[in-house]
């Protein structure tokens, strides 16, 4: 198994919470079309972990695959004028992870978790688990529980072009 330091801590986490989950290993994957179709899951199925810096401080937001933050909405929720992207410096110093393989436990990492309500209208989530060779499937409510998430609304359909 292709696993990093992060997907073990995660999966013994997982393992000590009670979780049920299952992990898949798959060929490496860059974008979350190309996870769903190796995981052969809907990309709505798929949660997508972003961390954001609100001005002096990091959020880990949660989303469907299939929809994009709205910057405009996370700044209400998070009570900032300011917010960006963590640069991949930043997010290997928070989370031990590339782009992409970030689990979505910001908790695991000391950082507030967001979900988007929108991820919680599918029983089963499926996510890359600290490496963007092996995925886990799970329960999306024992994702909330066990991340401590608050369960908001932030994520908008991607504008078409």
């Amino acid at each position: 198994m292709t696993t990093t330091a992060v997907s073990d801590r995660l999966l013994a986490w997982l393992r000590e919470a009670g979780v049920a989950f299952q992990v898949l290993e798959h060929p490496p994957v860059r974008t979350s079309e190309e996870a769903a179709h190796v995981r052969g899951t809907r990309l709505e199925q798929g949660a997508k972990a972003l961390v954001v810096r609100a001005e002096d401080r990091f959020v880990h937001c949660v989303l469907p695959a299939h929809l994009r933050a709205d910057n405009a909405a996370l700044r209400a929720i998070v009570g900032t004028r300011k917010l960006r992207f963590a640069t991949p410096e930043e997010l290997a110093a928070l989370t031990g992870c590339v782009p992409g393989a970030v689990p979505p436990f910001g908790n695991l990492f000391g950082l507030p978790v967001l979900v988007d309500e929108a991820l919680c209208a599918n029983e089963r989530v499926v996510f890359n688990a600290g490496s963007r060779g092996v995925s886990v499937t799970m329960r999306s409510d024992d994702l909330v529980r066990v991340a401590g998430a608050t369960v908001c609304r932030f994520a908008v359909r991607e504008a078409s072009a």
